[in-house]
Formats: structure tokens, sequence, C-alpha cells
């Protein structure tokens, strides 16, 4: 290791006045996007494929992968008894394949498939095992729609010679053999983990280059929807031999300033290299802000080194949830006094830790957690969620008062941290396997190098609901998964979600213990253990259907009161009111923010698809108990009155009427009649059983004696309208950017209609298309890839995405069958 003196390593003591030995051309550059980090290239490789299903069983269908016993016999081999795969062949025609754009999932174009081999067996906790991943036809069972083939071709000029080529994956889902110009390169087993494919030796530089690509997720990881293919983004990078390797700089950054930069250099060269390395810190805007004296060493061919130096950010500005505050670390790399090498690192500069009496601590004031669990899943798209999707999500959840998230159970796309980062989120980082054995650490290992510089992560999990969690056995698997973490990166805690074992097994193991659920457990334990911090790992999980208030087992509805949830569960309000009245619980992550494919408890049969736990629906439209944590998790004042009041036939009957509000008091009218007042306990909802009669539900809170808030639900007449809004009017004409579309069915008064369920048809004149459409049914079997959907409950969406390098406007229109219409129109810009 090479290691930097303090001389060397003295930053600039005003800040900006010394930038003498910043890294050429930063000073003055604009923004941090703008960072120019030639010679370095990442280019996207998201356009262009190709795409086709192909045979888990039969070679013949499968393109001739493993058509014989030759598979792996010869590499690059190009004769037919020899070769890898026909698919894998440059003179192969993939003209009928489908074209697709990355992230792509397959699995969320395939049709529902009922299990006829289903038998109920009448326990409590029965489930059809296929109900948990929707219903999709994917495993061994289904060999035809469980494999899929990518091809793309990329051309390399022939300035690359000399360079360091390698394609970066950012995750597939699953079992993924990468093949470039005829060599299997790489196999990659986790659906999950990023993995980097070399290809120097193999490219053709001057010329084009096949990429194929086969994913066969026959088997899965999960007990959720998965997805399916290349569903996160892939990308080519070209690098000098002497450069920074992926996640080669860690930054630990303190609230005095101090500043410990841990960066990789590797010379993939046959000859030795010497060496200048010298970083920059910049602003947001671009400004720099920090200098670090240039370190010199000596690089022999083909080895790796770690240069560790410490220096000062004199008066930083802190990460918060309120000012996510971002710096940039610029690293540059020199030989024979040319720059080879530009390397940008994003961190922020904050302190966590929690604290077993009081919780959990950033920057020394208390916050409390309140997160939710999530997938990587959402209506029309699947698994893969465009990004401008993930940040609308993240979006949707801070609304709510959300200011944390667990990615359950599995590492999360990049993007979505940098979203974490940007928005002000604290997150629970998990690996998908507890296991010691070499590719479980190895999953962990990529996990941590490549997210420890995100602010937002404050916490690592080693696991969830592990059959080992309260075992000796599983207590040695804990201690080598932490051992891993804490020399990967000593500035976070590690954790677990147990939903058994608590005090036992792992427990010795954890700097945090997680409670999935079982918070009666939470006060003993917490006697019992009073040192070890505490969180709801998962809380909540309670079981609603978006606009739907009785239960309907022949439709498998569940209605939207806090009031459904599994035996192992509890309310939102349970939850919640326990873990607000104890300071020394950290806080909690609702099981779950959005509903997802599979897991449709409590109906794990046909038909249901997905499932019931959110508080937002598969499209990210809020249910009724969004508004409980809203009231609860924000400060300002809220009041929200369920249910609708369209119950014709039930004149005169009862129907309970709940608020979600943090008023003083809430009074309640039915057509101007007071139906009482209540008052509003912190934490809890109040209601009334109202005699149902058509007209204006009325509710008013209070604060302090003074009306401050209103709230009505009307008797909606028969649908007439249709009202379609965007998420955004500009969006970048990149081929990546989407828009969010909400359809809302209107009476002729322009009230919502509650039960409309029309077919809505969308129409897209101008540089765009519709990927993806949904409306939060758990039941619905309509495609998600279409241009209709029916609304559910009054509502529909669409995802509209751009086109590459096409600008225009984009005029989409929503029409349902003998109503009013609506259009939106869009601007998709160049260089937004």
């Amino acid at each position: 290791m090479v290691q930097i003196n303090r001389r060397q390593a003295l930053a600039a003591t005003a800040g900006v006045a010394t930038l003498a030995h910043a890294p050429s051309g930063l000073a003055q550059t604009a923004s941090v996007s703008t960072v120019d980090l030639a010679p370095r290239e990442r280019l996207s490789l998201d356009f262009d494929w190709r795409f086709a299903l192909g045979h888990a069983r039969d070679p013949a269908r499968d393109f001739g992968f493993g058509a014989n016993q030759r598979t792996f016999a010869k590499a690059g081999a190009t004769a037919a008894n020899w070769r890898v795969a026909d698919a894998a062949q440059a003179d192969f025609d993939d003209s009928a394949w489908a074209p697709v754009t990355l992230p792509h999932d397959w699995a969320v174009t395939l049709p529902f498939v009922n299990n006829p081999d289903y038998r109920p067996s009448g326990k409590p906790d029965d489930e059809d095992l296929r109900a948990a991943h929707g219903y999709k036809p994917l495993g061994r069972e289904f060999p035809d729609t469980s494999v899929g083939w990518y091809r793309k071709t990329f051309a390399l000029p022939a300035t690359d010679a000399g360079r360091r080529l390698s394609i970066e994956f950012d995750g597939a889902f699953r079992d993924t053999t990468v093949i470039v110009n005829g060599y299997v390169l790489e196999r990659e087993d986790s659906g999950y983990s990023p993995f980097r494919v070399d290809i120097t030796d193999i490219a053709n530089v001057g010329g084009d280059n096949i990429l194929t690509v086969r994913v066969d997720a026959s088997l899965g990881e999960g007990w959720f929807y998965e997805g399916a293919g290349l569903y996160r983004h892939v990308w080519l990078v070209k690098t000098a031999p002497v450069h920074v390797p992926q996640w080669g700089v860690f930054v630990r950054a303190r609230t005095d300033g101090t500043v410990e930069i841990d960066t990789d250099l590797v010379n993939e060269s046959a000859v030795p290299a010497a060496f200048d390395l010298s970083h920059a810190v910049l602003e947001a805007s671009g400004k720099a802000v920090l200098a670090v004296a240039p370190a010199t060493g000596r690089l022999p061919a083909w080895q790796r080194q770690s240069l560790s130096q410490t220096v000062t950010l004199v008066a930083p500005d802190l990460w918060s949830l309120e000012n996510p505050h971002l710096y940039s670390l610029v690293t540059e790399v020199k030989v024979g006094g040319a720059v080879v090498d530009r390397f940008v690192t994003r961190f922020g500069v904050r302190a966590v830790r929690f604290d077993p009496d009081l919780g959990f601590f950033l920057n020394d004031r208390p916050v409390k957690l309140k997160g939710s669990c999530n997938h990587q899943d959402h209506a029309g798209v699947g698994a893969a969620l465009p990004d401008a999707l993930q940040v609308w999500r993240l979006e949707q959840l801070k609304s709510m008062g959300c200011n944390a998230y667990r990615t359950s159970h599995n590492p999360p796309t990049p993007e979505l941290l940098d979203a974490c980062d940007r928005l002000g989120l604290l997150v629970i980082d998990e690996t998908r396997r507890m296991s010691s054995d070499p590719t479980s650490m190895d999953e962990l290992e990529r996990l941590v190098r490549r997210d420890r510089n995100h602010p937002s992560v404050v916490l690592w999990s080693i696991g969830n609901e592990e059959p080992q969690q309260g075992t000796a056995r599983g207590a040695r698997v804990a201690r080598t998964m932490k051992r891993l973490v804490n020399r990967l990166d000593p500035t976070r805690g590690v954790t677990a979600a147990l939903d058994s074992g608590f005090g036992e097994g792992i427990t010795e193991a954890l700097d945090v213990i997680g409670f999935n659920y079982r918070h009666e457990k939470m006060d003993e334990f917490h006697t019992r253990f009073p040192t070890l911090p505490i969180i709801g790992s998962e809380s909540g999980s309670v079981v609603t259907t978006r606009g739907e208030y009785a239960r309907d087992e022949a439709r498998s509805y569940v209605p939207a009161y806090d009031t459904d949830h599994p035996w192992w569960a509890t309310t939102a309000e349970k939850w919640w009111s326990h873990a607000a009245d104890r300071p020394w619980m950290a806080g909690g992550f609702i099981w779950t923010g959005f509903d997802y494919r599979g897991e449709p408890t409590p109906f794990n049969r046909w038909p249901s698809i997905s499932s019931h736990f959110g508080a937002l629906d598969t499209c990210g439209f809020p249910k009724d108990n969004y508004f409980y944590y809203r009231a609860w998790w924000r400060s300002e004042p809220l009041l929200h009155l369920l249910p609708h009041w369209n119950w014709e036939g039930r004149e005169g009957q009862p129907v309970a009427v709940w608020a979600h509000s943090n008023c003083d008091k809430v009074e309640l009218f039915l057509n101007g009649k007071s139906q009482g007042v209540r008052a509003v306990v912190p934490n809890h909802h109040v209601e009334w059983l109202v005699p149902y009669a058509p007209g204006v539900l009325e509710a008013h809170g209070y604060r302090n004696g003074k009306l401050i808030l209103r709230a009505r639900r009307e008797t909606a007449g028969p649908a007439a309208a249709l009202r379609l809004t965007a998420d955004r009017v500009r969006l970048k004409a990149d081929g990546q950017d989407v828009a969010i579309l909400k359809v809302e069915v209107l009476d002729a008064k322009g009230r919502p209609v509650p039960k409309a369920d029309d077919l809505v048809a969308f129409d897209v004149a101008g540089p765009g298309q519709v990927i993806g459409v949904g409306n939060g049914n758990p039941t619905s079997h309509e495609p998600d890839v279409a241009s209709q959907r029916k609304a559910f409950n009054g509502l529909a969406q669409a995802i509209v995405r751009t086109r590459r390098g096409e600008p225009g406007a984009l005029r989409i229109t929503a029409s349902a069958a003998g109503i009013k219409s609506s259009t939106v129109i869009l601007a998709a810009e160049a260089g937004l």
C-alpha cells in the first residue's frame, strides 16, 4: 500500500484559495454532470437490442445452446458442431427477434397461468406456491417461457486499441451467460448482484462486435415476483491500462471535515508505470472546494495497489433529510504527465448512530425512522423500472412522510440509491442470501463495495427471516458475514430481520436487531438486552384493496379500512402507536410501501396475482392507509375521509366512516346534519357509524378550537368524462425518460366515480410510446404491455417513454366509450 505523507495530503486550507493542484480542467467546471472523464468512457448499451425466447429443455428451440456435449469445449469456435450457440454467431439472422430497450423484463409480457394441480389444504397459511410469483409461467415447469436471449451489435473504433474494455451489468435475472464474438466470457448466477465482464482480449477493435446474452429464469431466488431478463442497465466501459477499477474509491467523511480517501489503482499492462494521483472535491454546482496535493508512486505491471489519504474539508455542508447535500470527489490519474483516467465518486458528510435507549441519530439529532420495505416492481413494467419511475416512487413515499427505505430483499438497482441520496431518504441495504459460501460472500462483497459511498445507506442487512436465525450455525454464518462487511466498511452497522429466535442465534452478531412484526415481544427483549438497538424491520402488514370497503372472498378483495391483517402482523395504527411511544425503538419499516406482484395474502390462490400489503397500490395510487401515515409522519395538518359515498341499494343501512387526521377534533356532517364530534387521540383514527343516504359527507377538522380543514365525499353520478394528468410536462428526449400518467373517471359534475371500470385507451401522437399500463387491481389479468386498461375503482395509469434523439411534442389522449376523452401535451426536449 502506498501511504501519503502529511505534506502531500495538505488540502487548500481556505477551501478554494489554492487550486493549483486540482485536477486539470476542474476548477471552472459548471456542474458535476459535465465533468470530463476522458479518456475514460462509460457508454450506455441499453438501446438497439433484439430479444427472443429460448427453451430450457430443447436445444433446437434454444438456438443450439447445449446441442451436444461440446458447449464449452472450444472457446470461440464457429463450426456448427463446435459453436456454443447459433445465436452467438456473427451471421445469425435475428431480424425476426423483437426490438427492445433496456431495462427489459420479459416476464411482465407473459400471460397469467393458473395452477390446475393446486388443492387447498384448509390450513390457515395455505398457499398456492405459484401465487407467490404472480402466476407468471416461469420455472422448471415452463421451459418455453423461462429462457430469454438478447443480441446486440456494437462497434469499437480503431482508436480503442490499447485500452481496457469491459461491459458492466447492473443486474440480470437470472443465471446469465454472456457471449462476446462467440466466446463465453462470464456466467453469473445472481439475479440481483452487479457484475463486470472484461472483453479486451476478445473485442474486435476497429470493427463490429456481437454481444449475446442468455438469461435463464427457471430457478428463482425469492418468494415474490422477480421478473426475468436484462431488467437493469448495461454499460460499456473503456479505460487506459492504468486506471481506477470498478468501485475503486471509498470516501469516509466525518462531520468535523475529516475526509479519508482510499483509492485503488490497477495497471493492466506489461509495463510498470509511474503515476500521479490527485483529487478535487466539487460542490453540486461544479465549484471546486478542496484540492488534494498529488501523490506519486510506481505501479508494477499487472498489479493492483491501494492508496490512503486523509484531508480536511473546511466547514462542510452536512447531508441530512432536509438538506441532502452531496459532494463529488473527482480522482485524476496521470502517467508520464498525461491524464489517463478520471473517476467520480459522490458522497455526503454525515454521522449516524443507533442508541439503545434513544433510537437513531443523524448528525447528532434524533430521527424516528418512518420507513417502508419495497420490491423492485411496478404496474406496466414489472421489474424493469425506468430511472424516472424509481424517482417518482420515492417521491410518493416522501409525500406520505416516509424518510427511510429497506431494499427488500436484495441489492437494489444503483439508480435507486442515487435517488435516495438526492432526495434525503435513509436506506437499509440488504443482500439476497444469508450464507457464508463463496458465492454468497462474493455477492455481499460486491454489494458493500458498490454502495458504501452512498450517504443514504445507514445499515447493511445480512438476512431476512432465515431458517438459521436462532441457531448456533446461524451465529457462525452471521459472524463471518459481519467480518467481511466490517473489513470493507467500518463506518456502518450490521442488522438482520428476525421473526423468531430473538436473543438467540445470530442476535449476538448484530449491531442493530430487526424485528419483523412481533412488536409485543420488543419490551421484554429491550429489558433483557438493554444495549442492543431495535428497529421494526418489517411492521404493520395490514392488507387492503384500494377503493374496497368490505371483504369479498369471491373477488379476493379486502377492505381498505385499517382492520385486516395476517395472524403474525398488526394494523398500521397498532404498530405505529407502539413505536411512537417508545424512544428506544428507532422506528420501523412498513410492509410495504407499494403493492407488488405475487404474495397475494390473504388470497394466496387464483385469481389473485399481486399483494395487498402496500400503503399505495401497484400503480402508486394511495390507499386510505397512506393518509394515516401522512397524518402522523408529517407535521402539516391533514384530514382524510373514507369511504366513498356511493352505496346504492344500502339506503338506511349503517356505513362505517373513518377519518385519518392530526387535527385536535373532527366533526362529521351528512347532508349538513352533524353526526357528532370526535376527539383525535395521537396516532389513531376517528370513526362514526352513519346510516347511508346519498348526498354529501363532509368532515371538519379543528385545531385549538378553529376550523382549519374540510374533507368531502359526494355521491357521484354515472361516468361522463376522463381526466388525464401527467407527473411532468417536460421530458428528456433520450429514449429512457418517462411520464407517469393518471386517468380519473368523473361524472358530469367533475366528481370522481368511485366504482368506475371503463376500458381506457391511450393514444400517443409524437415521439413517444406507451410502455406499460396498470390500474392497481390485484386480480386483473389484463396485459401490462398494452395501450389500453380498464379503470379500477375509478383510476388507471399509463407510462409513456420518449424516443432517443427525437425531440418534439407528445400529444397523449385517453378515451373510453361513451364518455368525454382527455388529452395532455408533453414536451420531449434534447439536452434537458
